[in-house]
């Protein structure tokens, strides 16, 4: 290079600083950048530190405790799992089945009668009830019924308490069929005896009665808890229940529903709970109905005004309602974490001030969140919505301030500055729409080809397919924009720092919006944002702020924290979400959800750090290094066989359906239909095509649209509310033998009276069926249901056809109803209703024709079946 070539530089060259040479007149960019490993390694350091902290301290149990440990008052996680084998043992325990109804509740009562030999008798009074509760109620649409449902009941009162408030503590013992209930919800019932077994053999004090309640029909539409808290004896005085479910097994239980309305008992939990694991943002996405459960928590609080807190297991959700929800998943580690939670939380509230008077205590809601599991932040949603401002705006002001300090030190004119930091703000919201954009679109591109749930047992594709496209989306326009930027006089340090204000501009801007919406989860990027004021506040009142790259020590070492707790957060709820996308239903795309949800996470957790990639000379390979991960990651999902989402006995496709025998009858009495088949109600988004691909015999398999739109809730035996809502995507596979049922619904008329001077008619039934049915109804358009025996508020919430789901447990006593319709012509000679009869026997696997279809669905999938009749009348 010759002299005159030279970069002549007037004054000392700070890194990247463009310069001019004042002796040429040339302007020279000088992009004094750190090194091109530099990119590499920020995305590399990040992601070490969720493997090797974060994902551990996710799946962190405590050290489980044996019978040695028994004498210090604590739970004993070894008396709990032995418990629990006997529990498994008994097999499924379906609501009016010998294993639910006898053995179950015998295994109980002999259980609870040992815990009563051993109580402190001079402090403590233990009473026993088995209740058969009887009654209805309406709910999803439908009146659900029940006849002599068990509960198992138990109150625990010290002799010198004088409250009459009760804490409620329940679970349920009852299953779906083929699930021995191992983990829904033997694990909390077991926890419960043993908690009982603590408290009530221990001399630690408290005031206010336990009621322990393990309820015998949690699966069926929640009734036993129904028939608890609106008959029980005891029921009027409970006033706050911890409710204890499971939606997965053997992990810690999440705390995701508290109140309503009552904060101190986020304080209770924060008190008496020893592992945490709770936060706002479950609470307010269970109750958006997004997740396909439901617990016995709602018709605590709808039906008897009740207050508390809903906890449930949540990990490993694959096995949920399957044959493999067995012990052998559960460590004994999460019975003890479960247990420590559950002993001080009973302990905790069954001491609580607050239940002498609750109208007494502050009402409103709570912002509460777990720190890695460590310790619990809670605070009022008033003050959350004050802080969520105050750190927006503060963001904003400090952002306004650093621009003008820019300004000042690069000797720019104020004006100019802060009219490129409008075109970064562009450029960021531009970013931040194609860090959401971008896994979406892979999200849909897969389902459209069919290939929606790749990551179902291959979680780790998530990096790939929707991590990936986030931070390529949220870095692309920037680098662009610095690439093409012509500044004079800013240095490039301060423009990445203008690049990474633009982003936090964008998502205080967010932050202010969403918090005026009203959701309490805005907390999530309220204090994403403080983790950035905090450094940027610093950088300003010292000198950092104005040296090269000074200023981005500080903020790395602050974003540890959001880093750390954004990626925990987000985790969990893949962690949770992920397996309940197989029971989302087939006309869902469940990609969108699991792939907005981790572009979230990845723009929260890593946000303000990837835009950090600017500052090295070569950035432009860490981008092509995450559009070569997420294409490979593509490529993986739908070309090879990872990207099945299925596996044997983990991760499971569930394939529900029912041997259906339906049978029409017209109004003369004669039979217009009598056909056999199969019954399908796929769950997840692939359907049947995995079946199909592996040789299954589904020759003749058909949709129902035609039958849902000529006859009468599809003219099949539909199960439940689920089926009923999914009843237009459920298929039909036809079958030339009858389907054999151990018997028969028998439908008897035993009245029909027309009331003299009235368009009134009567009719009244009996009915003898099995133990799950449902009544369908459904009046000629000229006639209405004026009266009937089931619940009168339904009719006039509700319009036909009307579904009553009735189920027995220990009373099989045939069903006596009837109904009133009116006509105004008042011709009862003519049809005037159709009746179907929906009986399902779930307590046999079928004939032998039926066994073979059984054995037919591949070990990647789980056959969830039994026989079912209908039976339709024309009245």
């Amino acid at each position: 290079m010759g002299d005159k070539d030279k970069l002549i530089l007037d004054e000392p060259v700070e890194e990247g600083v463009k310069t001019y040479s004042k002796k040429h007149g040339k302007k020279h960019k000088g992009y004094l950048q750190v090194p091109w490993y530099f990119a590499g390694g920020i995305v590399l350091f990040w992601g070490l530190l969720f493997v090797g902290v974060v994902k551990p301290l996710f799946y962190r149990l405590p050290e489980p405790l044996t019978v040695e440990d028994a004498s210090k008052g604590v739970f004993i996680a070894e008396r709990a799992r032995a418990n629990l084998y006997d529990f498994q043992a008994i097999g499924t325990k379906v609501v009016g089945s010998d294993g639910n109804e006898h053995k179950t509740v015998e295994f109980l009562l002999k259980e609870l009668n040992l815990i009563k030999d051993n109580i402190q008798e001079d402090l403590f009074d233990m009473e026993i009830d088995l209740q058969h509760a009887y009654g209805a109620y309406v709910k999803w649409n439908l009146v659900n019924m029940y006849q002599g449902i068990q509960n198992v009941v138990v109150k625990l009162t010290p002799k010198a308490s004088t409250s009459e408030n009760y804490i409620l503590v329940n679970s349920h013992f009852d299953s779906q069929p083929t699930s021995p209930s191992t983990g829904d919800d033997g694990h909390m019932v077991v926890s419960i005896l043993e908690v009982l077994r603590v408290i009530s053999s221990s001399r630690v004090p408290f005031e206010h009665p336990i009621i322990f309640l393990i309820n015998g029909s949690e699966e069926n539409s929640l009734q036993a808890s129904h028939g608890f808290i609106a008959y029980h004896k005891w029921a009027k005085n409970c006033k706050a229940v911890i409710n204890l479910d499971a939606a997965g097994s053997g992990g810690r239980e999440l705390m995701f529903q508290s109140g309503p309305n009552y904060p101190w008992l986020v304080k209770i939990y924060k008190e008496g709970a020893k592992h945490y694991f709770s936060t706002t943002m479950a609470e307010e996405i269970f109750q958006t109905g997004l997740v396909p459960s439901y617990t016995d928590f709602d018709i605590f609080v709808e039906y008897g005004n009740l207050i508390g807190l809903d906890i449930g297991q949540c990990i490993n959700g694959f096995v949920y309602h399957t044959k493999y929800d067995r012990i052998d998943v559960i460590p004994t580690a999460a019975l003890q974490n479960t247990g420590d939670n559950l002993l001080g939380l009973v302990r905790t509230l069954s001491n609580a001030t607050e239940l002498r008077d609750i109208s007494a205590n502050p009402t409103g809601n709570t912002i509460f969140f777990d720190v890695l599991g460590l310790y619990l932040i809670s605070y009022s949603a008033d003050v959350g919505v004050k802080l969520n401002y105050a750190v927006a705006a503060a963001t904003i002001i400090l952002i306004y301030l650093s621009v003008l300090r820019i300004a000042e030190k690069s000797n720019v004119d104020s004006e100019q500055i802060q009219s490129n930091f409008i075109l970064v703000l562009v450029v960021q919201i531009i970013a931040f729409v194609l860090a959401v954009a971008l896994p979406l679109l892979v999200a849909y591109g897969l389902d459209k080809y069919g290939l929606s749930l790749s990551y179902f047992a291959t979680p780790s594709l998530l990096v790939g397919l929707y991590v990936c496209p986030s931070l390529l989306g949220l870095t692309l326009p920037s680098y662009i924009y610095l690439k093409l930027k012509n500044t004079d006089k800013v240095s490039f340090a301060q423009q990445v720092q203008l690049i990474l204000h633009g982003h936090a501009a964008v998502v205080a801007i967010l932050c202010i919006a969403i918090n005026y919406y009203g959701l309490r989860t805005t907390y999530v990027i309220t204090w994403t944002l403080v983790f950035y004021v905090i450094p940027l506040a610093f950088n300003l009142i010292t000198t950092l702020h104005d040296r090269g790259y000074s200023w981005t020590g500080i903020l790395k070492v602050i974003q540890v924290a959001p880093f750390m707790y954004n990626s925990y957060l987000f985790y969990c709820f893949i962690v949770i979400l992920t397996p309940m996308m197989g029971r989302f239903g087939v006309d869902t795309n469940p990609d969108l959800y699991i792939g907005g949800l981790t572009a979230l996470g990845a723009i929260l957790s890593m946000g303000f750090l990837i835009l950090l990639v600017n500052m090295s000379r070569r950035s432009g390979l860490v981008l092509f290094g995450l559009l070569a991960v997420a294409a490979a990651s593509v490529y993986i999902a739908s070309s090879t066989d990872i990207g099945f989402p299925y596996r044997p006995k983990t991760n499971v496709q569930r394939v529900p359906y029912l041997q259906v025998r339906r049978v029409f009858y017209e109004y003369d009495g004669t039979v217009s239909k009598d056909e056999s088949g199969y019954l399908f109600n796929f769950q997840d988004r692939r359907g049947v095509t995995p079946l199909l691909e592996s040789n299954v015999d589904l020759t003749g398999l058909v949709n129902m649209t035609s039958d849902c739109a000529k006859y009468m809730m599809c003219g099949m035996p539909l199960y439940d509310h689920r089926w009923v809502e999914a009843m237009e995507y459920t298929m039909w596979l036809p079958r030339k033998n009858p389907v054999w049922t151990p018997a028969e619904p028998i439908l008897t008329l035993l009245n029909k009276t027309i009331q003299a001077d009235s368009n009134t008619v009567r009719f009244e039934f009996e009915l003898q069926s099995p133990d799950h049915t449902s009544i369908f109804i459904q009046p000629y358009e000229d006639v209405t249901v004026s009266s009937w025996s089931f619940l009168a508020e339904y009719l006039t919430t509700n319009s036909p056809p009307y579904h009553i789901y009735y189920s027995f447990g220990i009373d099989d006593t045939p069903l006596r109803f009837y109904i009133e319709l009116k006509k105004l012509n008042r011709d009862f000679t003519v049809p005037l209703f159709q009746l179907g009869v929906s009986a399902q026997y779930m307590h046999v696997d079928g004939d032998e024709e039926a066994i073979r279809m059984a054995k037919s669905i591949p070990d990647y999938a789980v056959s969830i079946q039994w026989p079912a009749m209908y039976k339709k009348y024309i009245f």
